[in-house]
């Protein structure tokens, strides 16, 4: 079994598939997407097609919640499974499309994983007014804060992979956010929250999507297009 990752794909998966298509994946092998996935985004018939085409993909993919999609339990088809030691949601008839629970730590050919998805959306106010989805449980509530709480310390805060849409507030790549954005109106409740994470946590490794970009920012890598192995 093998786990690579890649970023935002936001229903656009034509990268995945040449992909597989090279490397020759199968069923068993593993594809992270950091969020935005965009399978849940419409939560009507168009989700189903996507999901129709993607169930063909020679991988299963494994998707952190982003800020361009529903929760799995808003969409009212997903049932919670035990995978890799974690809980995942995922419906009957798309076995390769699991959705990661925040704040569960997976195991990963022996390596502990931790998921904490979930951001703000800057473009909330235009979706709302272009008849686009906007879902208000897009940042971690509370009751999920608690739970990786509870999970961290089961775990001693040290775990080898950490896997989130946005990163810790000290590590924004400020440089490519988009301009004509008033950052003081920009809610960072959840990269504040993600830095007390990171300021206590013992981690090897940190991956981020969220910022279409590919990049380090300090020692967490935010991806976007680019696929790579889960080492």
């Amino acid at each position: 079994m093998n786990y690579y990752i890649t970023g935002d794909t936001h229903g656009g998966f034509n990268r995945i598939k040449r992909f597989c298509n090279l490397i020759q994946t199968a069923p068993s092998d593993v594809m992270v997407i950091l969020g935005d996935a965009g399978i849940n985004y419409w939560c009507d018939s168009r989700d189903t097609e996507l999901k129709d085409r993607l169930r063909d993909l020679n991988i299963t993919l494994f998707c952190v919640h982003g800020n361009h999609e529903a929760r799995p339990w808003e969409t009212g088809h997903y049932i919670e499974r035990l995978w890799h030691g974690g809980t995942v949601y995922v419906e009957e008839e798309y076995p390769n499309l699991l959705f990661a629970k925040d704040g569960e730590i997976y195991d990963f050919n022996g390596k502990s994983v931790l998921v904490l998805g979930g951001a703000y959306s800057i473009d909330k106010w235009y979706r709302l007014g272009n008849g686009a989805c906007w879902y208000q449980s897009e940042q971690p509530t509370d009751e999920i804060k608690a739970y990786v709480q509870e999970q961290l310390d089961k775990s001693d805060w040290q775990v080898d992979i950490v896997l989130s849409h946005t990163v810790p507030v000290e590590f924004e790549p400020t440089w490519a956010f988009l301009p004509g954005i008033d950052q003081s109106q920009v809610d960072k409740s959840t990269e504040l929250w993600l830095q007390t994470i990171y300021d206590k946590l013992k981690f090897s490794k940190w991956y981020a999507g969220h910022y279409h970009v590919d990049s380090y920012e300090g020692n967490i890598h935010i991806m976007y297009k680019d696929i790579e192995d889960l080492a």
